[in-house]
């Protein structure tokens, strides 16, 4: 079980997807990501060898990115209990089961939510945790009022939670024009 599991653990990671994250554009003057460093064979534990075995002969051949992922993976795995193991498995399970232009989509939407700045994904992090625990039925006729939704009155809705948003921080509220100039 623990072989399979190696490769369960690094899809689950790079397809966990956050919902409905809104992207801003990355400031053109960013520098350069620093390149990853490999990650020796021999600096894994034990346990992470055993779990990473079938990448045993190749892994100098992976790239360090993906070494690095697969190092992530298999200590997150190793710290999860038996209980967080059955789940992530029936959370691989229902990806593997997704249609590939869904996986793609969600994928989009992970590379989305990584490319955002901290506060931001804290703020789509706090918005899923609002939605999750809404009552079922609310949380549907919301899902289908989205749906149903064009393109510009999704950009409303987003508008509108937007400024209700800055007015429970104390912040200006929606943008009013000026009252008319009287006339001479």
């Amino acid at each position: 079980m623990i072989k399979g599991s190696s490769i369960l653990l690094v899809l689950l990671l790079a397809a966990a997807a956050p919902s409905f994250a809104q992207q801003t554009p990355p400031p053109t003057n960013a520098p350069a990501p620093a390149p990853a460093q490999p990650v020796q064979w021999s600096s894994l534990s034990p346990d992470q060898q055993k779990l990473l075995g079938k990448f045993s002969s190749n892994w100098n051949n992976l790239p360090p990115e993906r070494q690095q992922a697969l190092a992530r993976g298999s200590n997150r795995w190793l710290g999860m209990s038996p209980d967080q193991r059955g789940q992530a498995q029936q959370r691989f399970q229902r990806w593997h089961n997704l249609p590939p232009d869904q996986r793609n989509a969600l994928r989009d939407r992970w590379q989305k939510f990584q490319s955002l700045p901290p506060d931001q994904q804290d703020r789509v992090r706090q918005n899923f945790h609002r939605f999750r625990d809404l009552p079922p039925e609310r949380r549907q006729m919301l899902r289908e009022r989205w749906r149903n939704a064009s393109p510009a009155e999704r950009q409303m809705m987003i508008q509108r939670a937007r400024e209700r948003h800055m007015q429970m921080r104390g912040g200006p509220g929606p943008r009013q024009a000026p009252p008319p100039r009287p006339r001479r």
